[in-house]
């Protein structure tokens, strides 16, 4: 394939496949001398799980990260980090008995066109949401660097469905509504909404379809100056880590589509002193401006589609026979797969952001006290 790698200073490599042994992803370029919080990777990864509620697949699977190198006495040693998890709950037998038939809006035919039939089906196998696992014991890593900058990356379900929460919590403290997203179950951080996100989730499953929705991630105290014009623009590099995670649709930031729509006077966003330092007195441009970080919180939304799995018999093909057929998906889907993509967002936003403050050299003091 090829593409595994992402990053330049904080860089990642990923591997594994749904169904194989193991999921993990190799960490290259973290400093030596940094303690190394495995409970907080764990925690981290609990996040994205299986079989947390109803809203997800049933497929069981603890999730147990494990270390296999780059850490010695629990700090990091400054060697490549080998982060992996098994795969314990694999059930198999519906993608074989359907492995002809090309699941609607699934990448079996264009996998078979780019890998010739060689590639691991089972689960979507590399092409599986389970791999980005490993994108969130990385995100763990980088997280944990940034804390020690006071950076931060937090995300949250904005929508589900037609169920949409269009409150702008940018410029809240992000504590008290970190502890209402913990106690919804879909993720979301009003209370009232998230319940009408989970009656709207529960309608797709009893009629044995999918939801798809919105993640808005909230990234602060990213100082200004990071990234470039062009080829080395925060946007483009963002969207490049986001695009990474399967199922995501489309991206925006700060006012987004909705800029379109909006005069000049309505969307810029005028410079003011505060307590000494420039800021904007709102942020519809989302913290960059020119592909490069204005010191204002980062805003971007994330658009993520339906679970192409359901239930529903569907029209496909049967790529052996080459005759139209239909097909009825079986097996462990989530109906909606935002609720668990949220720490994944949270997670590539913090490699990508760590990876930039590592090149520009604005987080040389990470290890310092």
């Amino acid at each position: 394939m090829g593409d595994n790698t992402f990053g330049t200073k904080f860089k990642i490599t990923s591997f594994g496949e749904s169904h194989g042994k193991v999921v993990g992803i190799v960490i290259d370029g973290t400093p030596a001398g940094l303690e190394f919080d495995l409970a907080y990777i764990q925690n981290e990864l609990d996040k994205r799980k299986p079989g947390q509620s109803n809203f997800t697949t049933s497929r069981k699977e603890q999730d147990k990260v494990k270390v296999l190198s780059g850490i010695f006495n629990n700090k990091t040693t400054g060697a490549p980090i080998c982060l992996i998890i098994e795969n314990q709950d694999v059930d198999s037998s519906n993608y074989k008995k359907t492995k002809d038939l090309l699941r609607p809006s699934h990448v079996d035919y264009v996998i078979l066109q780019k890998f010739g039939g060689f590639a691991d089906y089972r689960g979507s196998g590399r092409f599986s949401g389970r791999i980005t696992a490993g994108f969130v014991m990385a995100g763990a890593v980088a997280k944990q660097i940034l804390d020690k900058n006071n950076i931060s990356t937090f995300a949250y379900t904005r929508g589900i469905g037609n169920v949409e929460d269009n409150k702008d919590y940018s410029m809240e403290d992000l504590e008290p509504i970190k502890q209402k997203r913990e106690m919804s179950p879909v993720r979301a951080v009003d209370l009232e909404l998230s319940e009408k996100m989970e009656k709207a989730i529960e309608i797709a499953k009893k009629a044995n379809d999918s939801l798809g929705g919105t993640i808005r991630c909230i990234i602060k105290n990213v100082p200004p100056g990071i990234g470039g014009p062009l080829f080395n623009n925060l946007e483009s590099n963002l969207s490049k880590g986001i695009f990474s995670i399967p199922a995501i649709k489309g991206i925006e930031f700060g006012a987004g589509f909705k800029a379109s729509k909006m005069m000049g006077s309505e969307h810029n966003d005028p410079w003011a002193i505060k307590e000494g330092k420039i800021i904007s007195t709102k942020n519809d441009s989302g913290g960059i401006i020119g592909g490069i970080s204005t010191g204002m919180p980062i805003i971007f939304t994330v658009a993520v589609k339906p679970t192409p799995s359901i239930g529903i018999i569907q029209k496909t093909v049967n790529i052996k026979r080459m005759i139209e057929e239909e097909i009825k998906i079986e097996g462990r889907h989530d109906p909606c797969i935002v609720p668990r993509a949220v720490v994944v967002i949270e997670s590539i936003a913090a490699i990508v952001i760590l990876d930039y403050l590592l090149i520009e050299g604005k987080i040389s003091s990470v290890l310092e006290d």
